[in-house]
């Protein structure tokens, strides 16, 4: 029992409940001791009934020292939000991301895991011990699964997290090595398949896979798509420039009629330059069938990183306002400078910034390549999806959404999305801003899914990403480092 003086006033205050209340006591015992501990209280206060001036001043200053510590409590960090296993393993694969000695012997490492044909030791789908690593880490961190329960969960936690859902993708492609002019695929599928020898075995194996991870989502989850994964015919199709062949596009006839039934947008995920043409001009085609009711099903990928990014645009609105379709872009900065033709790259950081900003910024202001704002030409009708792991961009991007709702002006529906496993700090800021309405903005988190072989080549993008972005890299380990001391100390 402790007293506190104030004045001529003082009080007696009653020590902790645990100590009245001690587990190994009787019932009766803790009945007495608190009649006791009433009693005392009751009897030896020296509170008057009609207080002194005194003792009323030192009331109200412990009263407003209360209320100010209890009514504005300090917030907590973005990170917080992170369960405690997938913040230690967070900061174990930012430790590697943003330690240069760390992480290239880990890209060698990757890049020559991803190689085919390897033997039993090297293969990650064989080798339990290199699978059993490579999965409870960094797999694990990027990934949503191997298999349909695997991918449940994850989505299901995505969903819990506040996100509006997932953007999934099978993992299966094909990968062009621009410096050999190689290309192949990688990994073990995980998905059983039945083709009849009068199709491409490859093309129908894809659509069987793609339709399996449709069948994966709920309500807010989007699919992305890798249309190299159907084989060497699509591939061959896509290095000359030209559409789908028939075969894979009836494939995704199948496939957008089905997302469509499930309300699941499409995203055609951008690849690299050896087949990009193709894949674009597919894109396009897609959009012009199904983003006909107001709204986009169909997403193209447009890399700012690459210097032809603002002319493929421009065309592409042109085309979606002269036919009057609906336009739907998919945003990033780009992921194959490894593969890509450096020349076709942005010569700096700060160039390829200065693009997605201008391309983004422009888009939610309905102002853009003449079109829209003072030009005189109409702007196209436009859905867009802000793929970004920079603060401020996603920060001005929702600024220009938010300013634009709350003065009723013309808006452009817009979606934020980071990579699973990726910049959280951002998702979860994003999460908490909200307009005048009350509205946050959506933010989805982008996973792929596939056997630990056919991630291989997605796992090592992400690391070469990293590589290239220091900066952020080394701004999300020291978040992480400051979320886990404020979580144990």
């Amino acid at each position: 029992m402790a007293t506190i003086s104030a004045g001529t006033a003082s009080w007696r205050v009653l020590a902790p409940c645990s100590t009245l209340f001690s587990p190994v006591k009787t019932l009766s015992s803790h009945a007495r001791k608190y009649q006791q501990a009433c009693h005392r209280w009751s009897t030896t206060t020296a509170t008057p009934l009609v207080s002194s001036p005194a003792s009323v001043k030192a009331e109200s200053q412990i009263t407003t020292s209360i209320t100010s510590t209890t009514s504005t409590p300090k917030a907590l960090p973005p990170l917080s939000a992170l369960p405690l296993p997938v913040l230690l393993r967070s900061l174990f694969v930012s430790a590697v991301s943003s330690h240069r000695q760390l992480l290239v012997p880990s890209l060698s490492i990757l890049t020559f895991l991803t190689k085919p044909n390897r033997g039993f030791l090297l293969s990650v789908d064989r080798n339990p011990v290199l699978r059993w690593s490579l999965k409870q880490v960094f797999y694990k961190q990027f990934c949503a699964g191997e298999n349909e329960s695997e991918c449940r969960r994850t989505l299901d936690y995505m969903r819990s997290m506040g996100f509006e859902g997932t953007i999934l993708t099978w993992a299966k492609e094909t990968v062009f090595d621009h410096a050999t002019g190689a290309a192949y695929a990688v990994g073990k599928s995980t998905v059983a398949t039945s083709v009849s020898s009068e199709t491409c075995p490859h093309i129908e194996a894809w659509r069987i896979g793609t339709l399996h991870t449709v069948a994966m989502l709920s309500p807010g989850d989007q699919l992305a798509i890798k249309l190299t994964g159907a084989g060497a015919l699509a591939n061959e199709a896509f290095a000359q420039g030209k559409l789908a062949p028939p075969q894979l596009m009836a494939a995704l006839d199948d496939i957008c009629i089905a997302s469509r039934h499930r309300k699941a947008r499409i995203l055609v995920d951008a690849e690299s330059q050896h087949v990009q043409k193709g894949i674009a001009r597919t894109a396009v085609d897609l959009m012009r069938k199904y983003n006909t009711e107001g709204h986009a099903l169909i997403y193209n990928t447009y890399q700012a990183y690459l210097k032809g990014t603002p002319a493929r645009l421009a065309k592409n609105m042109e085309i979606a306002s002269d036919e009057g379709w609906t336009l739907g872009v998919k945003l990033v900065r780009g992921a194959y400078i490894a593969s890509d033709a450096r020349n076709l790259i942005h010569d700096t950081k700060e160039d390829t910034d200065n693009a997605y900003n201008t391309i983004a910024q422009g888009i939610l202001r309905q102002d853009l390549f003449g079109r829209g704002g003072t030009s005189g030409k109409p702007f196209p009708s436009l859905n867009v999806i802000l793929a970004s792991h920079n603060m401020a961009t996603q920060m001005a991007a929702f600024g220009i959404h938010k300013e634009r709702t709350e003065k009723g002006l013309p808006i452009v529906p817009v979606r934020f999305a980071q990579l699973h496993g990726m910049s959280d700090v951002v998702s979860f800021t994003l999460l908490r801003e909200t307009d005048s309405l009350g509205a946050s903005p959506l933010v989805l988190k982008c996973s792929t899914w596939g056997s630990m072989g056919e991630c291989l080549a997605y796992l090592l993008r992400r690391a070469i990403e990293n590589r290239d972005a220091v900066s952020r890299t080394l701004d999300e380990y020291t978040a992480l480092k400051a979320e886990v001391r404020r979580r144990v100390w």
